[in-house]
């Protein structure tokens, strides 16, 4: 090789690392995630003053949005509105760092993630959409679905979970189901987070690397990352064959993780037509005070050590 290959591979090397030193940075949440970067910012790995800006900003947006995040909440509560997100994408696409953004100021009463297990025996007997529809929101509540009915598009496609009457009877019924749901009421939210091949390996290897995360990756995740192309064409065909007037599909350039948070919030915020409800002024009563009232001491056995 000559010095100018040994050069390439060393900048395409060093890439590589900043990549997953930032994928290890936006691992955290996000009080961790600026703790750590402070240290980071005064040392040898020190960002620029442009990345320093950027991430200012990032979060400036990312606040401002939770905070209609939460108007939002307020008003369907306050109508009885019934919301369905549904996040679909490849493993590692960031679905979850997403739904982790949107529940992270909201009410876990009001805002509920289902992300459901492989079926047990029994559920496989079931009607396809019945372990589905015993989630789906009451009225004043939203469901976020972190992977949805859609599995049998994708996951159970490419992996040869299910025949080929089951996936074709699966697309026959779906577009029904979903407009049955918007007639009574629920709306539908539907998104896929797009990553490229060379983004998903990234965050592969940055999951196998960081202790804090190889519990993401499971063996069908690794047989994920061989069966690329399988996905693709599953993907492609449920976009194509499940994109309705009445629930919609819409895709998320996801390779930059906060672009697509940002992006991802910004545009569910659009799609509901809330508005700010006014609420009566908080006033905290005065406590009452009792002369016959004796507090008791908690005794020493039921104290949890004061280790920090």
């Amino acid at each position: 090789m000559s010095e100018q290959d040994f050069q390439t591979k060393d900048e395409a090397l060093a890439a590589r690392q900043r990549r997953l030193h930032d994928d290890l940075i936006d691992s955290y949440d996000e009080e961790l995630e600026m703790e750590v970067d402070d240290r980071l910012l005064h040392g040898d790995e020190a960002f620029d003053e442009e990345a320093r800006e950027t991430r200012r900003m990032y979060f400036k947006e990312l606040f401002r949005l939770q905070g209609e995040l939460v108007k939002l909440q307020d008003w369907v509560v306050h109508t009885g509105h019934r919301l369905v997100v549904i996040f679909e994408g490849r493993d590692a696409a960031g679905k979850g760092g997403a739904i982790k953004r949107i529940t992270q100021r909201l009410n876990p009463r009001v805002c509920r993630v289902a992300a459901l297990p492989a079926p047990n025996n029994r559920e496989r007997t079931q009607w396809y959409f019945q372990r589905y529809a015993q989630h789906l929101p009451a009225g004043g509540e939203i469901v976020l679905f972190d992977r949805s009915w859609y599995n049998r598009a994708g996951v159970e496609r490419v992996m040869d979970f299910c025949t080929d009457a089951e996936y074709e009877e699966f697309f026959r019924s779906v577009p029904e189901f979903e407009k049955m749901l918007v007639r009574s009421g629920i709306q539908i939210v539907k998104y896929w987070f797009s990553i490229t091949d060379d983004e998903q390996e990234t965050r592969f290897q940055a999951r196998i690397q960081d202790p804090l995360k190889q519990w993401k990756l499971s063996p069908m995740d690794l047989e994920s990352r061989r069966r690329w192309e399988r996905y693709t064409q599953a993907k492609e065909v449920m976009l194509q064959r499940s994109h309705i007037p009445e629930a919609p599909w819409w895709v998320i350039q996801a390779v930059d993780k906060k672009r697509a948070r940002l992006n991802c919030i910004r545009h569910l915020l659009d799609q509901v037509p809330y508005g700010e409800v006014q609420h009566s002024t908080i006033v905290l009563p005065a406590r009452e005070h009792h002369d016959d009232y004796l507090r008791h001491p908690v005794p020493e056995s039921m104290l949890v050590p004061t280790y920090y």
